[in-house]
């Protein structure tokens, strides 16, 4: 199955390389000399073939595909020395969850409101990367993820956008000690909402449409011991949804969806080897969707344990198990199940999935990366590119990526 990947992604990979290796050993461009101190201009590209022996990931997967493609171009202007603006823009085509069109991935000015040596604090407005967990605010990047997909079970990719970012303001502070460092973040806003969100909280597309309800709220703590080699953290974020129906066709009353995300954060750091592990909590509630909707309340868990081991300073191996639950009080979804009539069978409503990647940096710019995936149950796929009565229960994930990044 393998082969078949390597056969589609073959000619998009070779180009990608092949514009990155053009530019060792090189005088500076002029795109170089134009950025100053000032000004930073930088950009990733990443083509991803996937294999799916079942069910559908990111793409029309079951006979291959290379339908996971991100690219981006990110500036940063440092306006003084207490003022910055940042931003990047990025088109991410991904099955059926993001058609490639280019979005405002991030757009903030940052302003710093008192520094000394030892502490720091600012505020920074406009769209911003929700500090959530230790991957989060990075997890567009292909070269800071610690492999081709997050673990799912935490990262969500099918309401990816929800948790992404908020349009508002969220203040920090930073702060050195003799024992580490403590870093924290308050911040409020809207919620990013798209069409997957109704397929993941509501079962399906309807006429009408999420909106936020009110302001998110998000905030993280973090601990930092000297070097990094521990880093310990606590994030969330409250959003509340309202649903208005449509005018056309079988529809939803008018409700609500509260949301409620959580994640303890911990990462030791060795010479040649990397732990970490992340557990979640998801409690949802949903009111106003009329007696026959079968949801009013679920705590939804997800938890991993990864292992990292650098081979060589470029050769990364990982392997990594996570555990994910609907609900935690119904870890077999045998009761959810039941609520829908068996329309979903209690494997949609949990998810174990056992994952061993390999990274190998060619050099600064370049890096390639491959991945295989073993889940039991469907917890993290999504509803709109698989119906939930066709899901497979027992299934495996291939993957080859290529990175570049200028």
């Amino acid at each position: 199955m393998m082969a078949v990947i390597a056969r589609m992604a073959l000619w998009p990979l070779l180009l990608l390389a092949g514009v990155a290796v053009a530019g060792e050993a090189r005088t500076p461009s002029l795109w170089e000399r134009l950025q100053g101190d000032r000004l930073q201009i930088h950009g990733f590209a990443s083509v991803t073939g996937i294999q799916t022996s079942a069910n559908r990931f990111l793409g029309s997967t079951r006979q291959g595909s290379v339908n996971f493609i991100e690219v981006a171009l990110n500036a940063s202007y440092q306006f003084n020395p207490r003022v910055l603006f940042s931003g990047q823009v990025l088109a991410r085509r991904a099955g059926s969850l993001a058609n490639g069109s280019p979005v405002l991935d991030y757009g903030l000015v940052d302003v710093t409101l008192a520094e000394t040596v030892e502490r720091r604090f600012g505020v920074r407005v406009g769209r911003l990367k929700n500090p959530l967990g230790l991957y989060n605010e990075t997890r567009d990047v292909p070269f800071t993820r610690p492999s081709i997909f997050l673990p799912q079970v935490v990262y969500f990719d099918k309401v990816r956008n929800l948790v992404l970012s908020t349009d508002g303001v969220m203040f920090y502070g930073e702060t050195a000690t003799g024992y580490g460092d403590f870093s924290l973040t308050l911040g409020s806003g809207q919620p990013v909402v798209d069409e997957n969100l109704e397929w993941a909280f509501l079962g399906g597309n309807y006429p009408g449409k999420f909106e936020p309800h009110g302001l998110s709220w998000v905030g993280s703590l973090w601990y930092s011991a000297l070097h990094e080699r521990l880093r310990l953290g606590v994030s969330g974020i409250t959003s509340s949804l309202r649903y208005r129906p449509g005018r056309s066709g079988p529809d939803l009353p008018a409700g609500q969806t509260d949301i409620t995300y959580l994640i303890l954060s911990a990462q030791y750091n060795a010479e040649h080897w990397t732990l970490t592990s992340e557990y979640s909590r998801l409690p949802l509630r949903w009111q106003g969707y009329g007696a026959s909707f079968p949801y009013r309340k679920t705590d939804g868990e997800g938890y991993y344990l990864q292992g990292t081991y650098r081979v060589l300073p470029t050769l990364d191996l990982v392997l990594r198990y996570e555990e994910g639950f609907t609900d935690r009080t119904d870890r077999s979804g045998r009761r959810l199940s039941a609520a829908v009539g068996g329309m979903s069978p209690p494997s949609d409503y949990f998810a174990k999935i056992w994952t061993f990647g390999v990274r190998w940096d060619l050099d600064p710019h370049v890096m390639l990366s491959a991945e295989y995936e073993r889940h039991q149950g469907t917890y993290t796929t999504s509803y709109r590119e698989n119906g939930a009565a066709a899901l497979v229960r027992d299934w495996d994930l291939f993957a080859l990526q290529i990175a570049v990044r200028f």
